[in-house]
């Protein structure tokens, strides 16, 4: 299916069915800890995966897609995974997990749009995740809660070969505008956090895809058994355990008894950016802009030094934020490429992006500002978005 043609379904079904708005989402900070069920710190982007999409009356899943095609297949409870690396697992995905624990019911004709850059660490795929999941529950006269929505949709993510946490999707259904989402596991919550409207971030693309459905799956995957590794080898069933009350040179100490080498730098890792996440929300309450800037800083260096899922582009761009005049700056998402988080005052905000467009992007022939350099407003997540 050509461009033309997936976007004139989208504007047949938006006409005759309806639409539903799934927001990607940027972590502010905690990363790589949502899996080991610590808390994170995200919120919702105005960009967002939309998918228009009508009823049909059998079982007939078909979606499209801008520059990805079509894919169709049968809805059964149970599917089989297309093949690695290709979209239609999202697809697969949201069907099997409404599937699973409603039912297959009746299919969609369906298609996407979008202004979210794939493979960027903004959570693109998540985000098409739940929207193709709310069309299914939609399309059946079902409703899910929060809570609900939750118990499913993470391990859909697994589909596609990751083992990931669920902060993504619980920003993507539940931020709410103007805030950063504290999202906290077992019990789930997300309360959202209030973010002083002085303070603006840019989304800041490195120019590198981040494919994690692709060929970095396994690195991706390897910083969680690291991860997992070090607190068995330490005698702890939780990393809440291992934090329990502990000071970080407490922790630093406990991290020695590991071999140098992964399991010992994702132990640090972890338990740092636990830490600096509370650390973020006290300097949010205060409006600490300082302090929050220098928690971004020290969020990166754990990332590219102790976790080592930066990349020599990241660096630059993280280098260079700071040095046009952001107070604070970090990757976001999975890394191996995709996006920085750059933290600015609104009155810097123009200095700041023409530094960086003029600077870190000057002879990038691959460069469009308006998809690479993305002034950031806290929206509403698809729960809470008007549709």
């Amino acid at each position: 299916m050509t461009t033309d043609s997936a976007a004139q379904s989208f504007l047949e079904y938006q006409a005759t069915g309806q639409v539903v708005s799934a927001p990607g989402r940027v972590n502010l900070i905690g990363e790589h800890i949502d899996y080991h069920g610590l808390a994170v710190l995200p919120m919702a982007m105005g960009q967002a995966v939309r998918v228009a999409f009508r009823t049909r009356s059998d079982r007939q899943i078909r979606v499209s897609s801008s520059g990805f095609g079509v894919r169709e297949f049968a809805w059964t409870r149970e599917l089989a995974p297309a093949a690695s690396g290709d979209w239609e697992n999202y697809v697969r995905a949201a069907a099997q997990a409404i599937g699973r624990k409603w039912g297959a019911g009746r299919g969609i004709d369906a298609a996407v749009a979008s202004d979210l850059p794939p493979a960027a660490g903004l959570s693109s795929s998540s985000a098409l995740l739940v929207a193709l999941a709310l069309c299914l529950l939609r399309a059946n006269g079902l409703e899910a809660s929060f809570e609900e929505l939750m118990d499913i949709l993470p391990d859909g993510e697994q589909f596609v070969g990751t083992r990931g946490g669920g902060m993504d999707h619980a920003a993507i259904l539940a931020s709410r505008p103007g805030c950063a989402s504290l999202v906290a596991f077992d019990p789930l919550s997300a309360r959202p956090i209030p973010i002083p409207h002085d303070w603006t971030f840019l989304v800041l693309h490195s120019l590198e895809m981040a494919e994690k459905s692709g060929a970095l799956r396994n690195e991706y995957n390897a910083r969680r058994w690291a991860g997992t590794g070090a607190l068995q080898r330490l005698g702890f069933h939780s990393y809440r355990q291992a934090l329990d009350g502990r000071a970080e040179e407490e922790l630093s100490a406990l991290a020695q008894q590991l071999d140098p080498g992964m399991e010992r730098d994702s132990f640090l890792h972890v338990t740092g950016e636990a830490q600096r996440v509370l650390a973020a929300v006290a300097a949010l309450e205060q409006a600490n802009a300082t302090g929050f800037g220098q928690l971004l800083n020290q969020s990166h260096a754990s990332l590219r030094d102790k976790l080592r899922v930066s990349c020599p582009a990241l660096d630059r761009l993280v280098e260079a934020a700071t040095e046009s005049g952001a107070l604070g700056a970090r990757l976001t998402g999975a890394g191996f490429g995709g996006c920085a988080v750059a933290f600015c005052m609104q009155a810097d905000l123009a200095k700041v992006r023409r530094s960086l467009v003029d600077g870190y992007y000057a002879g990038r022939t691959d460069f469009d500002e308006n998809r690479h350099v993305i002034p950031v407003t806290p929206g509403p997540g698809a729960l809470f978005a008007r549709q």
